[in-house]
């Protein structure tokens, strides 16, 4: 059974699937404690907000009710709903403290892609072909180590920075496991114009890439 926050069909405003319409599946529960994190409702997992999973839908604003549901389930909700997306984005919370593979096999065989967004705190369950976006959490209050096998699975890092200690923390991270992905995002916490001018001038130095959150720019979720 997953534990579900919130399922809502969008377009992709982050890292490589950009553009890409996508069915949101976000995963309730996460002990990481990002001081910045915009999902803080998905932290607890308080019995006293458990709700049927149609509550979980297309919700009109965040909140910490949840939903527990099958990967069946959860399928057939795609379907009844008539999402038209064929990409699948799981994300949290931290989704990986859950076992991905039955969830992502199914929806493979059923025709969507899928793609997982984690801190890269907790051992990554998924198959070969879900794409893994880690966003690696790094000196976080909850006081979880990002896993060098983390690292090893990610197709694509995407990492917030708001000042130079995040890049520095970053290239800590790379010397310390041995890992040097080829696809490296940089993106500006809360799309501020020091953030975002660190990101752009450490891209263009780095040669890694820029992600701007283009949901938030044109106000869709």
């Amino acid at each position: 059974m997953y534990k579900i926050n919130e399922i809502f069909e969008t377009i992709q405003g982050e890292a490589s699937y950009t553009g890409v319409p996508s069915i949101f599946l976000r995963l309730q529960g996460c002990p990481v404690g990002c001081a910045w994190c915009d999902t803080k409702q998905t932290w607890d997992v308080n019995p006293t907000y458990l709700v049927s999973l149609d509550k979980t839908v297309e919700k009109k604003a965040d909140s910490e009710w949840w939903a527990e549901a099958t990967s069946e389930q959860i399928l057939t909700l795609f379907k009844q709903r008539e999402y038209q997306a064929k990409h699948v984005v799981i994300t949290g919370g931290e989704p990986c403290m859950f076992d991905l593979v039955p969830l992502c096999e199914l929806l493979h065989e059923a025709g969507y892609s899928t793609q997982i967004e984690t801190s890269g705190t907790f051992e990554i369950k998924v198959p070969e072909q879900t794409w893994v976006t880690v966003s690696p959490k790094i000196n976080m209050r909850g006081g979880y180590e990002v896993l060098t096998s983390a690292m090893q699975r990610a197709n694509e890092i995407k990492h917030p920075v708001a000042m130079q200690k995040h890049v520095e923390e970053l290239e800590d991270l790379f010397e310390k496991t041995g890992v040097t992905p080829k696809l490296v995002y940089l993106q500006p916490i809360s799309q501020k114009a020091k953030a975002t001018k660190l990101a752009i001038d450490t891209c263009m130095k780095k040669n890694w890439r820029l992600s701007v959150q283009v949901h938030k720019y044109i106000g869709i979720n």
